[in-house]
């Protein structure tokens, strides 16, 4: 199957580039409410799955035991900028759990913000692996390990009790036997299993469903502090910002998962060439071709279906739309 175009990129009044993908909306029960493409086809989600890796954090007890306040339950569900704040909130964790920054396993990176970057090139020669944008989830699977009583050490393979805990959440709460299902490494080291975008909308579905006790407790923390979970200036902080019933989070290669708990539904998107910002207007489109929003946040979403596009000498050029007629 050929996926239909869910994004364009116009310039001069004219379509440049087609960004081709797939989305699929369903319900907790799992039936469909809207599908373009094909969703049955395994993607891997990557970081737009992070809620369902903290789903142990919350139901081990470790975020009990090692007193996580919301704001550090939103970090770790978050690709961060490496902002100060993200830095305090993921040191904070550790110290919490009797943990430091020499037992991470996520590797460095220099801040995603180019102010933070230029900060911490100002400060010190090399960034930490604290800075990583997975700094915060990293805390919380250190935290789990110790609830588990479990050496840390390794806590990022396969086989880890840690990882074997988070597969066995994800596979729950998306209907998928991970066991059976391609797998690799990702970014941060961490394995990442390849599932259709219908089973990964379920889990965010059944994320937000009223007796999901753990979904409910991160959707609530990631709602109060936007922040955590990306920064200044991204997608993510923003549209949540202007939509606080909405629940989501980008992944890499142009994924993005999304509950609407109000509306007890769950979305999973991928755009075919990997470019997140035909997967960010293409998110828009979709939560506007749903009829469970306010006039309100219908105008808020509105903003988010375009994006500018401008040259080095800030003059407007284009702009990234989602497609209507193909979502």
């Amino acid at each position: 199957m050929t996926n239909p175009v869910i994004a364009e990129v116009l310039r001069g009044g004219i379509v440049e580039s087609r960004h081709r993908g797939a989305v699929a909306v369903v319900d907790a029960t799992g039936h469909a409410v809207l599908e373009r493409g094909d969703v049955s086809a395994p993607v891997f989600p990557r970081s737009a799955i992070k809620a369902f890796q903290c789903l142990p954090v919350i139901e081990s007890g470790a975020a009990d035991r090692f007193g996580f306040s919301d704001e550090e339950i939103a970090l770790c569900c978050s690709s961060h900028n490496g902002e100060a704040e993200h830095v305090r909130v993921a040191r904070a964790m550790l110290a919490k759990a009797g943990s430091s920054e020499a037992h991470y396993e996520c590797g460095a990176h220099w801040p995603l913000n180019e102010a933070a970057h230029h900060a911490l090139v100002r400060a010190q020669p090399e960034p930490g692996q604290v800075h990583n944008n997975c700094s915060g989830k990293h805390a919380g699977m250190l935290a789990l390990s110790r609830q588990l009583g479990a050496d840390p050490l390794g806590y990022v393979q396969r086989d880890h009790p840690v990882q074997r805990a988070i597969a066995a959440a994800m596979g729950r709460i998306c209907d998928c036997d991970l066991d059976a299902a391609p797998w690799g490494v990702d970014g941060c080291s961490v394995p990442t299993w390849a599932m259709p975008l219908a089973n990964m909308a379920l889990g965010f579905a059944r994320l937000a469903a009223p007796d999901h006790a753990a979904g409910r407790r991160i959707i609530a923390a990631v709602r109060a502090h936007p922040f955590m979970v990306a920064g200044t200036g991204r997608f993510d902080t923003e549209i949540m910002q202007a939509m606080p019933r909405l629940f989501c989070k980008v992944g890499a290669e142009g994924v993005y998962g999304a509950a609407i708990p109000h509306a007890g539904l769950g979305l999973a998107l991928k755009v075919d060439d990997g470019q997140g910002r035909g997967a960010e207007v293409a998110l828009a489109e979709t939560l506007l071709k749903l009829d469970v929003w306010t006039a309100e946040e219908r105008r808020h979403l509105e903003r988010f279906r375009l994006h500018p596009l401008s040259n080095w000498r800030k003059i407007a050029v284009g702009e990234v739309r989602g497609v209507p007629s193909a979502v």
